[in-house]
């Protein structure tokens, strides 16, 4: 028997025999569904609507409105709704005017429980596919999104806070993984506040050599290089804990009284610093001067990695692969069953920065340039199942020059069967048939 996916979806089952409904229903959620049952087709009609996050199982034979009758007004609703008909007579030339027509797949009774929960399962992964990618495309057309993009309750309270934080004018210490959006929350702040018209100076302090570290901290009262070019805007210290000693040591004394000194020159500047940091220990960065780090780190911030936060990944995904199609002129693909796996199990070291990559290769139709799975991700029995089945269906194609009938009968699978592996594995027939 086929596991149900690991979010149960909603089966919406219609059947006036109350003794059959029971049992199949008890059938489903024993698998691992959430069934509504409904003993004819109006109030099941009533119930369903267009973005029903789920799957139709209907008996065919019904007073009122039939199943026939009830799949075809729901079809009109939305053609993309898997709707599975049930009938006591085999009636093959219905069965597959009802297949041609749309329904997703037709039962005779009696039938096997795996059979029914195969079919269910098959329909419900599929129904989760069209409406992953509708929210894709409603995501990525929305032109009201926040720029600092994420509903996890620590992105939501990191973006609440920018506009207190704008004009607080409080130094600030940001900390979180590469790639977790340090440097877009910094400007975010800049670019919220008082300091907005001023010059936000970005400083990569990571093995910054001490010829370059000198020229910042001259003071000219006519020119005004180095350190002086932030005045009144804001200094942006990036992976501060990663500065050499010699660094470190010259910007102690600039953070503590904000003036820049050259022999007997002095010039007072007003400047808001923020530095980041990739340490996400409790305390102080090991590599970072106590004193130094006690005055940058007047506020500490921390914007957690996308493992810890998987509730953004899908938004995230979105609004880059929405960017990167305007960007490019190109048509948003849909989502394949491997490319929502991805979303839903790659670590994402790279966190953000690595998702954004992710999504620009997903537009510009780089199938093979997918992120590996993470090893906690990836080795289970049913990956190599699934990559094994990908392999053999990709050489199938290959050897059979593009002609895809001629695949699917070295294969020896139904047609209907080899196009849903075809679209559980992600797999891009147009560019095999080019090969070919």
């Amino acid at each position: 028997m086929e596991a149900a996916p690991r979010i149960a979806p909603r089966i919406a089952l219609v059947e006036d025999d109350e003794d059959l409904a029971r049992s199949t229903a008890q059938l489903l959620r024993l698998a691992g569904f959430e069934v509504e049952s409904f003993p004819a087709a109006p109030p099941a009609l009533a119930a369903i609507t267009a973005d029903f996050p789920g799957v139709v199982v209907t008996d065919v034979r019904m007073p009122q409105i039939s199943g026939i009758d009830l799949f075809r007004q729901l079809h009109e609703r939305d053609p993309e709704l898997p709707v599975i008909l049930v009938t006591g007579h085999g009636d093959i030339e219905m069965a597959v005017q009802m297949l041609k027509a749309g329904a997703w797949d037709f039962l005779t009774k009696p039938f096997a429980p795996d059979t029914l929960i195969a079919a269910v399962n098959r329909a419900a992964t599929a129904r989760a596919l069209t409406l992953d990618n509708r929210r894709l495309r409603a995501l990525a057309e929305a032109d009201d999104a926040p720029v600092f993009l994420g509903e996890s309750p620590a992105i939501r309270r990191l973006r609440e806070m920018i506009p207190v934080l704008a004009n607080a004018d409080i130094d600030l210490f940001i900390e979180g993984e590469t790639g977790t959006g340090k440097d877009l929350l910094a400007r975010l702040i800049h670019r919220t506040g008082k300091r907005a018209r001023h010059r936000f100076l970005p400083l990569a302090c990571a093995g910054m050599p001490e010829t370059l570290a000198e020229p910042l901290f001259a003071a000219n009262g006519h020119a005004e290089p180095g350190l002086a070019a932030a005045q009144r805007g804001t200094l942006y210290l990036d992976d501060i804990d990663r500065a050499p000693a010699h660094l470190q040591e010259r910007l102690l004394p600039f953070i503590e009284q904000r003036v820049l000194r050259r022999r007997d020159e002095a010039m007072p500047i007003d400047v808001r610093v923020i530095s980041t940091s990739q340490n996400t220990a409790e305390g102080p960065p090991p590599a970072l001067l106590p004193p130094l780090f006690y005055r940058l780190a007047a506020m500490r911030l921390s914007v957690p990695p996308l493992r810890e936060r998987r509730a953004d990944i899908a938004p995230l995904f979105a609004r880059f692969a929405g960017d990167a199609a305007r960007r490019t002129g190109r048509d948003l693909p849909p989502v394949s069953a491997a490319v929502r796996t991805m979303l839903e199990r790659h670590e994402w070291p790279g966190n953000v920065r690595e998702l954004a990559n992710f999504a620009e290769q997903f537009v510009l139709g780089l199938g093979e340039s997918t992120p590996t799975p993470s090893p906690s991700a990836a080795k289970g029995l049913t990956e190599r199942v699934d990559a094994f089945e990908r392999e053999e269906i990709v050489a199938a194609v290959l050897a059979a020059n593009g002609e895809i009938g001629a695949a699917i009968r070295s294969l020896d699978l139904p047609r209907k069967t080899f196009y849903y592996k075809v679209n559980k594995h992600g797999i891009d027939l147009g560019a095999l048939r080019q090969k070919g």
